[in-house]
């Protein structure tokens, strides 16, 4: 009520005006409205989490008065000075006094710097007003109100008991029988009254208060040995504590209120557990996805084929491309309804949700942060794999192309140095085989450098794990071996030879130097048909145009090639007029080699052939280079674009979560235009995987225009979309904490100005010392002596509960707002169960459905079950139970 009419406020402060008469005190009378009042006190500052130990000392701020006001009232007073200097408290304790004023109140010879200076009498008069204000004035029996209506309702209550005669709010209780009786009419199991004697005023006194203390939430206010000590107990005293009485016994109309109370935290938990079943679910779900993805990207068992390990790079983009992507938003999802739900439960003054051990936030971060650690080097061994593979292939066709045309060559030439035919050789004949020997050392110490080359070859395909390697070894040492027997046979007939040459002594040198000319010269051919016939692997331009540049240099030794085979074949043709002219008996072949005129212009045309086949393919070679050169500047193009632009999103965010233009639905509807604009960009990122999988699909490894890789793009358009959902979530938490505690939007900007300000970094979080600046900028008292450090220890454990060290936005709102909280608070909703309960400790289930809602009523059933006692009334919920379903042992 804000207004009264003159008779109702004289007739209600017409105690107020003997005040200046009753400075001084008896002090009886003095100290049990000492007691009296600080319990009275208490009994209402504890909803607020405090209480007060000297009722002198404990108001001098204002600090606790305005509390204790803002409880009694329900309505929330001028913000209080946080200073401990006099000026700020004489300002708080006035702010106090000028609200009780606003009430209709008159105060006599009452003012604020009698209170600060800690003046007693002045202090117990401040707080009788009080008392005589919110606990007493509304008191209305049959048209009476104020002291005459409680004095009225205590003779209505007493009047069927015997040796019971009110009268009054002094005398009339000295002897406890008035309290008894006031108990037994309303819960008559609480007290045996036929027990009591009226000569016993201790024994009566300290059952009522004793019973009231425990069974009626009744503080002790009242000693019973100074009542029964005192001649004229204190009126104020005596009528503060029957008030209590009343406000306990005539709170039956509040059972709807108290039901409508309980309904409410009923839905409330009914949807916060719903939230949680769903987290549950969600986080169960995406940690046994990653369970199973992980072991995928951990094995690295390499194929054997090209084919095989291109197959295993395809299912790795789709992947990447199909299968991680809605996980992604999962994941983000996830941690939005974590902080939805906690901001919740912190809003019904509900413990945190704990998930199941093992589904923490922080638990499926760090399995996904192994995830993408396995993932991270999947793909680079994938690419080195084909790469090894790729190397591999070439290496064994190199291997094939060598062996074959060394096999081809050595065959037959084991049975040639096996032949006994100098044995029966004329001398010119024994010469002949001499000479036609030492042309054969020169031919196989020509060959030496491919035996070894094949020897290298095998070597490095065993070292890359070739797969076909003991095929390859085996090959590689019957090569070898027939390599050191011809050598041995060699060495063995050259000795022969040698022994017989004492008896040679002539020999055709022209045949000899045909032979000498044309080995090597045979060798050279085949050597340049080896190479024009070589695979080749390039990645780059530099690359082929090196080996063209080889290519066209080879070319241009051709002339002078020519002309060797020419002065070659001028030798033979030089034998055979020789032959021709002395008539010699060669039988027109050369003694000294097999390489026949025939077999050089053979293999000189082939070579001749093979120039301009090695001229396409290298052109070829570099057509294809120049596409891939194309690729290379394609996707640079593209991701030099969208790389600065991810990380100026970024940035833009960050500011925007930061700046306070506009309210709070301002900034959350610029968030989204920035969402939008942000998933409106996907395509050019879906345009650059195309580009990136033409890249790897070209098998091209490195890409010198740009240093943005397409992971880079990937990582960053990941954390720009979690980065503006998480934004976005947070400025709807501090919507829904702004409506919910009902914080203006100049506060709120008061809030962000002051947390921007101790933010030095532009984090978007205080450490530890920037919060505490922040704390004392707003006037919170938080000294350098112990205990402002236990208090900001308090604050800490608030705004920090998984100390990790800073203090995020959202909970430095949350902590303000808590400040001003107004919401059902435990005590609130187990008083509202009293209520129902009546005179029993218990509710029956026909009495909670007739109450409350079915479903609700239900639901508190079904939540009650598990916590039922062993004792508890059949049918029936006791207080025990109601207290831990809905609040848990922590609040009992």
């Amino acid at each position: 009520m804000d207004h009264y009419d003159s008779q109702q406020t004289n007739d209600y402060m017409q105690p107020e005006e003997d005040w200046d008469r009753d400075l001084l005190l008896d002090p009886a009378w003095e100290k049990q409205q000492r007691k009296t009042f600080t319990a009275w006190c208490n009994s209402h500052l504890r909803k607020a989490g405090t209480q007060i130990e000297n009722i002198e000392e404990d108001f001098r701020d204002g600090l606790k008065l305005m509390l204790l006001l803002e409880v009694i009232s329900g309505e929330r007073l001028a913000k209080p000075e946080r200073g401990k200097m006099r000026v700020h408290k004489i300002s708080n304790v006035n702010k106090a006094l000028d609200f009780i004023a606003s009430k209709g109140v008159k105060l006599v010879s009452i003012g604020a710097e009698e209170i600060v200076d800690g003046n007693v009498k002045m202090t117990l008069g401040m707080i009788w007003t009080i008392i005589l204000r919110f606990a007493i004035q509304d008191i209305s029996v049959e048209e009476t109100s104020a002291k005459e209506g409680l004095l009225l309702w205590c003779q209505r209550k007493t009047a069927p008991y015997k040796n019971v005669n009110i009268q009054n709010f002094h005398i009339s209780w000295k002897d406890g029988l008035g309290f008894c009786a006031l108990i037994h009419r309303h819960r008559p199991e609480l007290i045996d009254y036929g027990k009591l004697r009226k000569d016993d005023p201790l024994t009566n006194l300290n059952t009522a208060f004793d019973v009231a203390e425990k069974y009626l939430d009744i503080p002790k206010m009242l000693d019973a040995e100074d009542i029964v000590g005192t001649a004229r107990p204190d009126e104020k005293a005596i009528m503060t504590y029957v008030s209590s009485f009343y406000h306990a016994f005539s709170g039956a109309q509040k059972a709807e209120t108290a039901a409508n109370r309980i309904c409410k935290v009923l839905a409330v938990n009914q949807e916060n557990e719903q939230l949680m079943e769903d987290y549950e679910k969600l986080a169960s779900d995406l940690l046994e996805w990653i369970r199973r993805t992980v072991p995928w990207l951990e094995n690295r068992t390499p194929e054997n084929t090209m084919q095989a390990m291109q197959q295993k790079l395809e299912d790795f983009r789709d992947y990447r491309r199909l299968h991680k992507p809605p996980k992604v938003q999962e994941k983000c999802q996830l941690e939005i309804n974590f902080n939805t739900l906690q901001t919740k439960l912190r809003l019904s003054n509900r413990p945190a949700f704990m998930p199941s051990e093992g589904k923490m936030v922080s638990d499926i971060n760090n399995a996904w942060g192994g995830l993408e650690q396995a993932e991270k080097g999947y793909e680079e061994w994938q690419l080195n794999e084909i790469r090894r593979l790729e190397r591999l292939d070439h290496l064994a066709e190199k291997f094939r192309q060598k062996a074959s045309i060394h096999e081809a060559w050595t065959d037959g030439k084991e049975a040639m140095l096996q032949q006994k035919d100098y044995e029966i050789a004329t001398l010119s004949e024994i010469k002949a085989l001499l000479k036609k020997h030492e042309a054969f050392e020169s031919d196989l110490a020509a060959h030496q450098d491919r035996v070894e080359q094949i020897a290298a070859i095998a070597q490095e395909l065993n070292e890359l794990d070739y797969y076909n390697s003991p095929s390859v070894n085996a090959r590689c040492q019957k090569i070898c071996d027939q390599w050191d027997n011809l050598g041995a046979l060699t060495q063995k007939r050259r000795e022969a030879l040698e022994r017989t040459e004492k008896l040679l002594e002539t020999i055709d040198q022209l045949y000899l130097e045909y032979a000498k000319r044309a080995a090597p010269f045979n060798n050279w051919m085949e050597g340049a048909m080896e190479d024009l016939q070589d695979t080749f692997i390039v990645h780059t331009i530099e690359e082929i145009q090196g080996l063209t540049t080889a290519h066209e240099q080879f070319k241009a030794t051709l002339p002078d090639a020519d002309k060797e085979r020419q002065a070659i074949l001028g030798i033979h043709n030089e034998v055979t007029k020789i032959v021709q002219t002395y008539h010699v008996n060669m039988a027109g072949t050369n003694p000294y080699t097999t390489i026949t005129p025939q077999e050089i212009n053979g293999k000189w045309d082939h070579v001749r052939q093979l120039v301009p086949r090695r001229d396409q393919a290298l052109m070829e070679e570099h057509t294809r280079q120049q596409q891939n050169e194309r690729l290379r500047k394609q996707f640079a193009a593209q991701a030099n674009v969208i790389g600065p632009w991810i990380q100026t999103k970024m940035e833009e965010i960050g500011r925007i979560s930061i700046e306070m233009h506009g309210t709070l639905e301002d900034q959350l509807n610029h968030l989204r235009q920035y969402e939008k604009s942000i998933v409106n960009y996907k395509p050019k990122i879906d345009q650059l995987e195309g580009d990136h999988q033409q890249i790897q699909e070209a098998l091209i490894f490195d890409n010198k225009h740009t240093n943005y890789t397409m992971e880079h793009i990937r990582v960053g358009w990941e954390q720009l979309l979690t980065t503006i959902a998480r934004t976005i979530n947070e400025v709807e938490n501090q919507i829904l904490t702004r409506d919910a505690k009902g914080i203006s939007q100049e506060q709120m900007n008061e809030f962000r100005a002051s947390f921007n300000h101790f933010d030095r970094d532009h984090s978007g979080t205080l450490g530890p010392e920037e919060f505490k600046a922040c704390l004392i900028s707003l006037g919170y008292d938080i000294g350098n002596d112990p205990q402002g450090e236990a208090e900001f220890a308090r604050i800490m454990s608030i705004v920090d509960p998984n100390r990790i060290g800073v203090v995020t936005f959202q909970a430095f709102i949350d902590f303000m707002s808590r400040e001003t909280a107004d919401t059902d608070t435990a005590d609130q909703v187990m008083a509202s169960f009293k209520i129902l309960a009546g005179d029993k400790n218990y509710i029956t289930l026909d009495e909670l459905r007739r109450e409350l809602p079915p479903d609700q009523a239900e639901y508190c059933i079904a939540r009650m079950a598990p916590y039922t006692g062993p004792d508890a009334v059949p049918g029936a919920l006791d207080y025990m139970s109601f207290s831990t379903a809905l609040y848990g042992e922590s609040d009992l």
